[in-house]
């Protein structure tokens, strides 16, 4: 483009010098067309400038972690003149990251015509991606001039994250909603307000359970299986703060959301319903969803990942403690990587539930050899980043 330039300035240099030698009309004519040329590009290409709208679109607002997804360029241009080439500057990064990446996109823009420009992404981790347009440059024919349009426009994009299957212990407890009609479709149990199937007479079954007036029907014994409540007090509590930022900083909340979609859809798959506490940076408070299947899982999964804040930090957990001080729970699972002995000792004396796990994210096996506090009544689980599925594989709920 500076070669233009000169070669330019140097041609309307020579027309002068010929002018002024050779008073003919032709010298006359070539001086003034050589001086027309770059004036004509200059207000073309700016007339196109100003009639050329650019935004982002994409289908939709979340995508799956490591699958490429499509982003869309829309480029609508209004004057009659083309662009033979155009320059665009992409950059994106994790709200969680302050890494920047940045890479150029060339293309024609077509005159009075609208075209979308797509292009693949993918991200390694969850989170919110955000992707800018930092600016489109437009040339001339010439390539003497150039312009810069749709600047600064962006979007984003919510990485959901992945489930791991892990391989826990379900344990049934007394603590149940008495008042609740929520009953196992697939196991029997002991409350005899629901019965779960009628089947024969096993020897060793108790009398009281078999179903007399249809045993005299079919003159031989039918056994009542009781149902079993699956509305039981069952409590996620997932910390997102992160202490500090740094190159952990992603992959510890990539493993903390991970963690957390591990064991709620575990929970799930063996029918527990269960809550899930967490800190919504949008609306900058504790958020507690009821989760009861797979829908209900997804829904509270996107709520979280679009909330999401590059601040790193939230409200203490013991904030929620105190306003939530009398439950009881059969399970209370605190999933976190800010490791406060305080906050694991206050959950160990305080609340009351019949299994309670400190699961921590850490950043190495030597940090988790180190997780030592001392607690008698809550298991403390270090899950390395990463490594989700091996490090929960006999978690307790």
């Amino acid at each position: 483009m500076l070669l233009m330039k000169i070669f330019f300035a140097v041609l309307i240099i020579i027309c002068i010098i010929f002018y002024i030698m050779y008073l003919w009309d032709f010298a006359l004519m070539l001086l003034v067309i050589v001086c027309a040329v770059p004036i004509i590009m200059f207000i073309t290409t700016y007339i196109t400038k100003k009639l050329i709208n650019v935004e982002f679109a994409v289908k939709s607002d979340t995508a799956v972690k490591r699958e490429n997804f499509p982003v869309q360029i829309k480029i609508r241009n209004r004057s009659i003149f083309p662009i033979g080439k155009a320059e665009a500057c992409i950059e994106y990064c994790n709200v969680f990251n302050n890494e920047v990446s940045t890479f150029n996109l060339y293309m024609p823009i077509q005159a009075r015509n609208d075209q979308n420009v797509c292009f693949q992404m993918s991200s390694k981790f969850c989170g919110i991606v955000k992707i800018r347009c930092v600016h489109i440059i437009i040339f001339d024919p010439l390539k003497i001039f150039k312009f810069k349009v749709g600047k600064n426009i962006q979007t984003e994009i919510a990485i959901m994250p992945e489930g791991h299957e892990i391989s826990g212990e379900i344990c049934y407890t007394d603590r149940v909603n008495d008042e609740s009609l929520v009953f196992s479709e697939h196991k029997p149990g002991d409350d005899p307000s629901e019965i779960f199937d009628l089947r024969d007479y096993i020897p060793g079954d108790r009398i009281n359970r078999i179903h007399w007036k249809l045993s005299s029907k079919r003159n031989e014994f039918i056994v009542k299986d009781y149902s079993l409540p699956i509305d039981i007090p069952c409590t996620l509590f997932l910390n997102l703060k992160c202490s500090t930022k740094s190159e952990y900083t992603l992959p510890i909340f990539d493993t903390l959301v991970e963690t957390f979609v591990s064991i709620s859809r575990f929970l799930v798959e063996n029918e527990r319903s269960h809550n899930v506490v967490y800190y919504n940076f949008k609306y900058k408070k504790f958020m507690e969803r009821n989760i009861c299947d797979n829908d209900s899982l997804t829904e509270t999964v996107r709520d979280l990942v679009l909330s999401v804040s590059d601040t790193v930090t939230c409200d203490p957990p013991e904030l929620y403690f105190d306003e939530n001080g009398s439950l009881s729970l059969s399970s209370f699972v605190y999933i976190t990587s800010d490791c406060e002995e305080s906050v694991i000792e206050f959950i160990d004396e305080n609340i009351d539930a019949d299994i309670k796990n400190a699961v921590i994210v850490v950043t190495s096996p030597n940090e988790a050899a180190k997780l030592n506090m001392g607690c008698t009544d809550i298991n403390i689980i270090p899950v390395v980043i990463g490594r989700v599925s091996s490090s929960i594989k006999d978690i307790e709920l």
